[in-house]
């Protein structure tokens, strides 16, 4: 895996009223994204993931480590 990839679960799923993919990453409250592919939203979290650990870090807001695994709700 490359060292740019977030190691974050990202949780995908087609929201019809948006007409969207949209990408939550669970352990990062508030870390989302969309698209019109299933890449695209993908691609977004990636980049959205980079943004949220940016704006954490500036604030002085703690970083959740990657689980590394899927969770189980």
């Amino acid at each position: 895996m490359a060292d740019d990839v977030p190691r974050y679960e990202i949780r995908i799923a087609w929201s019809e009223p948006d007409h969207l993919f949209l990408a939550e990453v669970p352990e990062l409250p508030g870390c989302m994204a969309d698209g019109e592919t299933y890449e695209e939203a993908l691609a977004n979290a990636h980049v959205i993931v980079g943004e949220w650990i940016d704006v954490a870090t500036e604030f002085g807001m703690p970083i959740p480590e990657p689980k590394g695994h899927l969770s189980i709700a």
